[in-house]
């Protein structure tokens, strides 16, 4: 059976599973350098996505769209060619604790000159389906707990098993746009004006904070605020738990909570504030998780799937893991919004056979658009080994190889890579990239080596952990050592079969260090290069790599390149094998 889950709204994409087997997932921002957060204005997307694998519209029995805003159903105004249509969907939260699996029959999904039937289920559900069944206690029959926190949502506790999933609790009264509304009332994201919803200054701030140091004082502002407007008895903290579907009361609350705190917290040092609110964010959720596993004990394995946006908070992912409370803790490489496509159509695979694995790659996003060299640039045939040769002797490169990864995080398919032996590198990327100065760089590393490198330097091959540096090994990788010490360290196993790993190997015989910078390859605020040519469109480094073939820019940045320290290959070779 042919799904084909559908995500309309932000992070638009498409995925089709086949037989529980995920075929593709393509998000509109990996196509034609498009935004990041872009959503799916015209159904025709859905026909080229599906042409492009060799598939129609009418190969695929069963549609399914994510739902969205509302406590009934949502609605969306999308273009079928030019034609407006207008579509109905699932609301955004499931209507009872066992209504999970509740979903909408709609009509009129117009795809070129056919018009289909289709499904719609609760955006929560997808978030669910797609964390649960991507799992390794899918694969294992296991059962899970499911924590799902997204920007408007209260994070929500699920008990998942083989045969059905209900809703348990809610942690706490907060939703998790709160952790980016905070940067817009401290730090170098402050604005005059706070409306909206602000998708990329979470990730950012979760950076920043390095720069500051937590104050149980203003931890306590932050809690006797907390208290009084969103979890106490008093009159204001009622109306705002009672108004919880209404978005923009809920965000206005949020935003006259931070307005307030401001006030207050006027004379304290905004890095010092941000770094006391993500701590006071932390221990509540901490808590608030401890409470809710003394309340319900299930037999078998007390395993974890962690997904929404805040699930991309690789502390508070470690800080739960690192309760002991669950055995096994798995994040998707997907659990913010880019996941709900393909978690449509687990809605519909889990509908008919129930919690089932799903067969997955993270490297199931777009192939590599054929291209022309471009002018002013160089074409040769280069090896892996030649290539560690290059990254060696500090040259940053453009690595392209084979499908695109789904989710929002670079892995390896297309990545902006480094050496990491060089404080300067860090600094430059930066730069190379248009990002502030705090930004840490990620290492992605081979997965054998990296307790010695990293602690605790456990296998994460989607960066959704914290690790912090080893002493000893913190300058000789000055470069994806944040400023706390910390690394989002991706881990990549020798046997893994992607291009990728083989790069690590060789720079690992050549140099004794088994890791790179790894950054994405993107224009700023784009999704990743979909060709060659747009990496050397882009321009901003000398080298792109490309499944075997390596782009020179023979006119433009070596001079870029030549501020950079240049490393004598054999003095680090014999420093790095101990002799």
């Amino acid at each position: 059976m042919r799904i084909c889950g559908i995500k309309l709204t932000h992070d638009g994409a498409i995925a089709l599973v086949e037989d529980g087997r995920l075929v593709f997932c393509i998000e509109q921002e990996k196509r034609d350098n498009n935004p990041r957060y872009q959503t799916i204005e015209n159904l025709d997307t859905v026909l080229a996505a599906l042409a492009a694998h060799g598939f129609a519209a009418r190969d695929v029995d069963q549609f399914v769209i994510d739902g969205w805003d509302g406590e009934v159903e949502s609605r969306f105004q999308v273009l079928s060619g030019s034609a407006p249509v207008t579509l109905k969907g699932a609301p955004y939260v499931e209507r009872h604790a066992e209504g999970l699996l509740d979903s909408l029959d709609g009509s009129g999904l117009a795809l070129g000159d056919g018009v289909f039937a289709y499904k719609s289920y609760p955006h929560v559900t997808g978030h669910v389906a797609s964390a649960y069944c991507t799992s390794p206690f899918a694969k294992a029959g296991q059962p899970a707990f499911c924590l799902v926190w997204d920007g408007s949502i209260f994070p929500r506790l699920y008990y998942v098993e083989a045969r059905g999933a209900r809703f348990l609790k809610c942690l706490f009264p907060l939703i998790g746009q709160a952790y980016a509304a905070a940067g817009h009332y401290f730090g170098p994201y402050k604005q005059a004006s706070h409306g909206g919803w602000d998708l990329g200054v979470a990730g950012k701030l979760m950076a920043y904070i390095a720069l500051g140091s937590v104050d149980e004082g203003i931890v306590e502002v932050f809690q006797k605020l907390y208290q009084e407007r969103f979890a106490g008895d008093t009159d204001r903290a009622c109306h705002y738990r009672a108004n919880i579907n209404n978005a923009d009361t809920t965000l206005a609350a949020v935003q006259d909570f931070f307005v307030v705190s401001a006030l207050r917290l006027r004379a304290e040092a905004p890095e010092d504030v941000l770094a006391s609110f993500h701590f006071f964010l932390e221990r509540l959720l901490v808590n608030e998780m401890a409470l809710a596993m003394q309340d319900h004990s299930f037999g078998g394995p007390r395993n974890l799937c962690i997904a929404g946006g805040c699930g991309l908070n690789i502390k508070w992912n470690s800080a739960l893991r690192e309760t002991g409370l669950f055995e096994a803790v798995w994040i998707p490489p997907f659990p913010n919004d880019s996941g709900s496509a393909i978690g449509a159509a687990c809605c519909e695979m889990v509908s008919q056979q129930g919690f089932v694995p799903l067969e997955w790659s993270v490297y199931s996003g777009p192939t590599l658009q054929s291209s022309n060299v471009q002018p002013g640039w160089d074409a040769t045939a280069c090896s892996l080994a030649e290539l560690a040769t290059i990254l060696a002797s500090n040259k940053p490169v453009v690595f392209l190889s084979g499908r695109a990864e789904i989710g929002p995080r670079a892995l390896g398919g297309r990545s902006l890579l480094a050496a990491a032996t060089s404080p300067e590198m860090k600094d430059y990327l930066n730069d190379v990239k248009f990002r502030e100065h705090f930004r840490p760089v990620a290492p992605i590393c081979l997965e054998d080596r990296a307790p010695e490198i990293f602690s605790p330097g456990t296998p994460d091959p989607y960066m959704l952990f914290d690790h912090q540096t080893r002493a000893e090994w913190r300058e000789r990788i000055s470069a994806v050592v944040h400023l706390d010490g910390s690394a989002r360290l991706q881990t990549v196993s020798r046997t893994s079969g992607h291009k990728i790993s083989e790069l690590l190997v060789e720079y690992e015989k050549l140099t004794g260090i088994p890791l790179l910078c790894n950054t994405s390859a993107n224009y700023h605020g784009r999704g990743f290069f979909p060709s060659a040519a747009a990496a050397c469109q882009w321009g901003r480094v000398e080298h792109v790599w490309c499944d075997g073939l390596l782009l020179t820019n023979v006119n433009q940045v070596t001079h870029m390149v030549a501020s950079l320290p240049q490393v004598n290959l054999r003095t680090l070779t014999t420093r790095n094998s101990g002799v």
